[in-house]
């Protein structure tokens, strides 16, 4: 098939009235000898001098078949053709009706700016177009291409190579097998399995073009770009080497073996100045973790899956980045305490007063000391916390480890009998500086003696300088699904340096059985698995039993949980935390409802459903038995979104292939419809218990009057800009297949 390609290819390029080209006959214009043999009609000539058309032809020795109008020429055989083309070579045959000249040993083709050398060349007068199939090399300014097969078409200035394909410039090294070179404008063209190999990068395809002078290129088929750990796949890719700009068209996979990070998408732009790729149209992206998951009673590794409208992935240095730290929880008794603050430099310590020693107008009066702990964390339900977790609290005090260990234990010198002027009555700092070392040297010049006691230094460069870490932005629209967590926001942030999820602007995230909103929330990762998370302002957490629509919510202004074996196990809450849940008897059937508030909660789940929930300090709250309990009681804040949970891997690959799903009951909105409602509560349920019917009529009766619960009023935070890194515009691409790239 590629023989017939080149044919066609080669055949295509000559004009039919080359084809049949008019007959002429070789003259000797010069010989410095002849003699004519006329038995075998051939003439020997020395040094001759041959013409046709606008070709010259020279050599040391010929013979000369003049009734077949060709000779054969040795040793140092020139062919100059209209003053463009040269050609030399130890041998030539010329056959001068088809104007075919078969040169060998030692050839060497120059045209203008390219050299080509080979063994055996075949090139017709006629067409310009000179073969090679014993090897070959053309050299052209920088650029060095060598083949098997080559094909010089010197009236285009094009060349086709096949077999074994190597072309050399100062950037790359390309190896293909089928190639088309054009020595007037630096394109080169890949028509089979080609490797470009730069310095740091290498780049396959099967069909593209590359211009070894300014760098643009063009890729169109089975396209894989690699660079160290890093791979960049798509159907369609441009780029620009000397900006260091490219562009993937369809189908892209960016995937990075050591951050174990793979992202898709349809369209998407590369970067190389701060080694950015941003990815639109279906993307979404997966982060590999360290848990696992059964499918078909097979482990499977459980890959973090993450889609928006937008995403955007950079490597930058560590230094530049506002890493969040692991969070600790205070100690009960010390919810709502603040830390000690240390007073301004450059004031006394004691308060300051008049003259008279009477208070300062204005100076609040000193509060009473703290009494003992609150009696009430003696309660049998008070959270006592012992794990690594806590923090310790430390009294404040002023620091003894200001100066170095070895004069700390030594009394300070006497200011009576020390002359401050005289340095030998201060013990030195370094320990290399010997006592009264300037003086003992007797020397007028003491910088100089001081040079050569001080060591150099020899501090190491800070890891923090060039360590490098991957961050991931999402714009809109962002969902996650993992197994065990689900999540959406509207934008995201990830780095791998410290392994935190940031999610801005009205999040949203699930966790077994529970939901979980705020302004802000932070997942926290450790060794590739599920640690903790924590709504930052309005944390809201609403949990269901799978049996019925009553919902236990908590509120705060922090909620801070921890996982265990990728499960939601504990969390807490501080800040004007209320709660509202059920408690059950032992037959499992609802006791009553309990509404707290308190400084702190602590929760305890149990699979997925709330197993204790547990209000610590300043605590005030009611129970009502579950017979006097009003449908549908929520607190302020309230919001239930199971409609928007993923529930594959789909909804972030492919959210347009999910089927549309109606979405679960609200407790907050009316419902008129009974058979609807009953409907609703059944499927909720997983079946349709006996008390759905009187459910349903409780709620329908409930909504026709007037609530007594105010109306939810939700303010939107302002939208989280992060601030570790500016934002570089996008560039928009006018790459036109095989054109330049232009400069954008």
């Amino acid at each position: 098939m590629r023989k017939l390609l080149f044919f066609f290819i080669i055949t295509g390029l000559l004009p039919f009235s080359l084809l049949a080209q008019k007959r002429t006959k070789i003259t000797i214009d010069h010989a410095k000898t002849v003699n004519v043999d006329n038995k075998k009609k051939v003439t020997y000539l020395k040094n001759p001098v041959f013409r046709q058309d606008n070709a010259t032809l020279t050599c040391d020795s010929a013979i000369l078949y003049d009734e077949k109008n060709m000779f054969e020429a040795y040793n140092n055989v020139h062919i100059n053709q209209a003053d463009t083309i040269n050609i030399y070579s130890d041998r030539l045959t010329y056959e001068g009706n088809t104007k075919m000249a078969h040169l060998s040993s030692n050839v060497r083709l120059l045209d203008r700016e390219s050299v080509l050398t080979t063994n055996i060349l075949d090139y017709n007068m006629a067409t310009k177009v000179g073969t090679y199939v014993e090897g070959g090399k053309i050299v052209n300014k920088d650029v060095t291409l060598t083949s098997k097969n080559g094909y010089y078409f010197a009236g285009t200035r094009d060349s086709y190579f096949r077999y074994n394909v190597v072309v050399v410039t100062p950037q790359t090294t390309i190896k293909s097998d089928t190639m088309r070179y054009n020595t007037l404008t630096n394109w080169t063209y890949f028509y089979g399995p080609t490797n470009i190999k730069g310095k740091d990068d290498n780049l396959y395809t099967e069909n593209g073009a590359y211009n070894t002078k300014t760098e643009y290129a063009y890729f169109g088929k089975k396209n894989l770009y690699t660079s160290g750990s890093k791979s960049l796949k798509g159907d369609s890719l441009y780029y620009d080497g000397k900006i260091g700009y490219g562009k993937a068209v369809r189908n892209i996979v960016f995937k990075d073996t050591v951050d174990k990070t793979t992202m898709y998408g349809q369209l998407g732009y590369y970067y190389k100045i701060d080694q950015r790729t941003l990815v639109t149209k279906n993307a979404y992206v997966g982060l590999g973790t360290s848990d696992s998951v059964l499918v078909k009673n097979v482990k499977r590794p459980d890959t973090l899956w993450m889609g928006a409208d937008t995403l955007e992935t950079q490597i930058v240095l560590r230094q530049t980045l506002k890493l969040l730290p692991l969070p600790i929880i205070k100690k009960d008794n010390e919810v709502g305490e603040e830390k000690p603050k240390e007073k301004p430099k450059g004031k006394p310590l004691a308060p300051a007063s008049g003259v008279s020693g009477r208070p300062i107008a204005g100076q609040k009066k000193e509060l009473p000391k703290k009494g003992a702990k609150d009696s009430r964390i003696a309660a049998p339900w008070a959270l006592k916390i012992s794990d690594s977790l806590t923090r310790k609290k430390i009294p404040w005090e002023p620091s003894s480890r200001k100066m170095p260990e070895l004069i700390r234990d030594k009394p300070p010198a006497d200011p009576k009998k020390t002359n401050v002027r005289d340095a030998s009555g201060v013990r030195p700092i370094f320990p290399s500086v010997k006592k009264d070392s300037l003086q003992q040297s007797g020397l007028q010049n003491p910088s100089a003696a001081l040079k050569k006691v001080i060591r150099k230094d020899t501090i190491p460069l800070n890891p923090l300088d060039t360590v490098k870490a991957r961050i991931i932005r999402a714009y809109h629209h962002v969902k996650v699904f993992k197994s065990n967590m689900q999540a959406k926001a509207d934008s995201l942030f990830y780095t791998s340096a410290d392994s935190t999820l940031r999610w801005y602007y009205n999040p949203i995230m699930w966790a077994e059985g529970s939901q979980q909103t705020g302004d802000t929330l932070y997942l926290h990762m450790r060794d590739k698995k599920l640690n903790s998370v924590q709504v930052i302002r309005n944390g809201f957490t609403v949990n269901v039993y799978k049996d019925s629509l009553k919902f236990n919510q908590i509120k705060g202004r922090l909620m801070t949980g921890f996982f265990k074996d990728g499960k939601l196990k504990y969390m807490y809450v501080d800040g004007n935390a209320e709660s509202l849940y059920y408690t059950k008897d032992d037959k499992d059937q609802y006791e009553k409802m309990n509404r707290t508030i308190s400084a702190r909660i602590k929760i305890l789940f149990k699979g997925n459903e709330i197993d204790e929930i547990v209000p610590i300090k300043d605590v005030e709250g009611t129970t009502t038995p579950i017979g006097q309990v009003k449908e549908n009681v929520t607190l302020t804040g309230f919001i239930w979104k199971p409609e928007l949970r993923p529930l594959s891997k789909l909804d972030i690959t492919n959210p347009k292939a999910r089927p549309k799903t109606k979405a679960a009951a609200d407790p907050k909105k009316k419902n008129t419809d009974k058979d609807g409602l009953i409907k609703a509560l059944g499927k909720e349920a997983g079946n349709v218990p006996q008390g759905v019917k009187k459910q349903a009529e409780q709620i329908i009766k409930s909504a026709a009057a007037d609530s007594t619960l105010k109306p939810v009023t939700l303010i939107k935070p302002g939208v989280k800009t992060d601030s570790l890194l500016k934002k570089i515009p996008l560039k928009t691409d006018t790459l036109i297949k095989p054109a330049p790239l232009k400069k954008q």
